[in-house]
Parts: structure tokens; sequence; C-alpha cells
């Protein structure tokens, strides 16, 4: 299932990533910016691997009922190869000199450079981001940060896209009625991410979520593909991808309705 923009600028794939991208073009993709499932949140094996990712990334005082999403229960070892696969098609899909950009937690920073590096992307390093709104710690320090592991399909050709980014940033996570998915991302935030990439360039993002990669991607100009596992956050990243683009939308193959 592939949902378009009538004018080409955004597609969404209804489907599992290691499906999908082995079906984009070769050489496609000027940024791949994405939020894989972390397969985190505790720090034992049991919590880690609990099927549901509510128990594990909602708080129990969390004023919402945001719909859970799969793929998040693997333990170490799976994740990471489970993600170097995803990332070598990522590879595959991307121009030379194009980068990628994945978000991590502490607890998987190994595991997602180990993924990077095995998905053959050339690892330049990482950028935190600062949450101004987290829990203080009894004893110790806050996780106030998570971060992004930057790699590039080879040498950067930075004449192409001569800008000078910061290596922190700081945004808070959408709350209450903003808030679309679980672990959603502030749009903001991908925005200024999404600098990196050529202005009109491809970005990829291989678990959309709720969209906002995308949402982002077309508010600085760029255009948008996307992979979305879970119908449920298809239709949402649908609706906020044809508001954020101001357009009509055409559906083929099965999927969600987006009938106006």
């Amino acid at each position: 299932m592939a949902i378009l923009l009538d004018d080409d600028r955004a597609t969404l794939h209804g489907g599992d990533a290691l499906v999908v991208l082995p079906t984009l073009p070769a050489g496609s993709v000027d940024l791949v910016l994405t939020d894989p499932p972390y397969n985190s949140g505790g720090r034992t094996q049991s919590d880690r691997t609990k099927v549901s990712a509510r128990d594990k990334y909602v708080s129990g005082d969390a004023q919402h009922q945001l719909a859970d999403f799969v793929g998040d229960n693997r333990d170490q070892r799976a994740y990471t190869a489970w993600l170097a696969l995803v990332l070598a098609h990522c590879l595959r899909a991307s121009r030379p000199g194009a980068s990628l950009l994945v978000f991590s937690d502490w607890r998987q920073l190994p595991a997602t450079s180990d993924a990077l590096q095995a998905g053959g992307w050339l690892w330049r390093g990482i950028v935190p981001w600062h949450k101004p709104i987290s829990r203080p710690r009894a004893g110790g320090f806050k996780a106030e940060c998570e971060y992004l592991l930057w790699g590039s399909n080879g040498p950067i050709d930075a004449t192409r896209n001569p800008v000078y980014l910061p290596g922190l940033y700081s945004a808070s996570q959408p709350r209450g009625a903003a808030r679309r998915h679980i672990t959603e991302k502030p749009v903001s935030l991908l925005a200024e991410l999404a600098q990196v990439c050529v202005p009109g360039g491809m970005v990829l993002d291989p678990f959309a979520g709720s969209g906002s990669t995308g949402v982002a991607a077309l508010s600085t100009g760029r255009r948008f593909v996307g992979v979305e596992l879970s119908e449920h956050y298809q239709q949402v990243a649908v609706d906020r991808l044809r508001e954020a683009a101001g357009s009509a939308w055409v559906a083929s193959g099965p999927g969600p309705s987006v009938a106006s």
C-alpha cells in the first residue's frame, strides 16, 4: 500500500520496513532521519521485553491513552541484527554522501552504533538532544538527553549543502492534545535536523509513526518517503501530512481511508 501526494512531495508506504525498503529506488534518498523502536525502556531483560510499549514508555500518571505500537520487545542481539538490516537497506536507497540520523536512548547507544556501522554507514558522531522537561532522579543524574547517531554514505560533498549546524539541540516533546504517539519527537527538532539534507532533497523515515519526520521535511521544503507498519499510525500520519502539505491525497491499494 502506498499513499501519495498528488504532487509527489510525499509518499507513505504501509508495511514492514524490511519488506518495503528493498522496493525503493537505489540512490534516491538524501537523508535518512528515523526514530526506530528502541527495544529499551528498562534496566532488566524482563523490563525491555515487555510486549506492550505502553508498559515501558508511559508513566502511570500519564494523561493520555495513545495507541500502542509493535516491534519493541527484541533482546539486544536481535535488535542489533534487525536494525543493521534496516539501515543496510536504507544505505542502498541513499545517494553517495547522504546522511543518516538515527535516534537512540543511552541504553541502546552501543547497539545502535554497531548497527549503523554493520549496515555500511560511515559513523560520524553523536548529537545529544536535551529534553528540558524531565524527571529528577534521586541520588544521581537526570536522564534528560536522548541521542542522534550521525552517519553518512561515504564522503560528504559539503558544496551541495554548505550548512553549519550545532552539535546539541534542546526541545520539549509534544504534550497534551498535541501528542499523537507514545514516543513522538518534536517537529521543531526534526525540522532543524532536516537542514543537513540538501534543499528539495528526499528524506526517508522507515519508522514513520505518526508522521512527524514527514511534517518536518515538508515544512522545510524537502520531500518525504516513509514506511509505517501500524494501520492506526498510518492513518494518523496521512492526516498530518495532508494538513502539512495543504494538498489532496491519492491512495492506491489497501490501507487507511483518506477520503475527504
